[in-house]
């Protein structure tokens, strides 16, 4: 798992969680002023763990039905949004500013 209190210093960071292979919140920190709270970083957990096999299976499905390769495994998820973009890997989750965030930056902090 990513070190929360790492991701939070990425540019334009709000929050910072891990989650369970269910989706569940077990662990989060928010940037100072966030108004990012618990319930809502749940629901993030679960959207990641639901897109992630979503993305799982069509992945499995595309290299199975056209033989190309490449897209199996899915390492990660990203969900822009209108303000904010999720990018989550490895069963830890950012909440980025969009005007400030950086998804490649994520993605690599996210591995460490």
């Amino acid at each position: 798992m990513a070190d929360l209190d790492k991701l939070l210093t990425l540019p334009g960071a709000l929050a910072a969680f891990e989650y369970s292979d269910r989706g569940e919140l077990t662990a989060h920190k928010a940037a100072s002023g966030s108004n990012l709270d618990e319930k809502i970083l749940d629901l993030a957990s679960h959207v990641c763990v639901a897109n992630l096999s979503i993305a799982t299976m069509q992945a499995r499905g595309w290299e199975g039905v056209t033989g190309m390769k490449g897209f199996y495994p899915i390492e990660g998820f990203t969900m822009v949004g209108v303000d904010w973009t999720t990018v989550c890997s490895g069963g830890s989750g950012i909440v980025m500013e969009n005007s400030k965030a950086d998804i490649q930056a994520a993605y690599n902090a996210l591995e460490q």
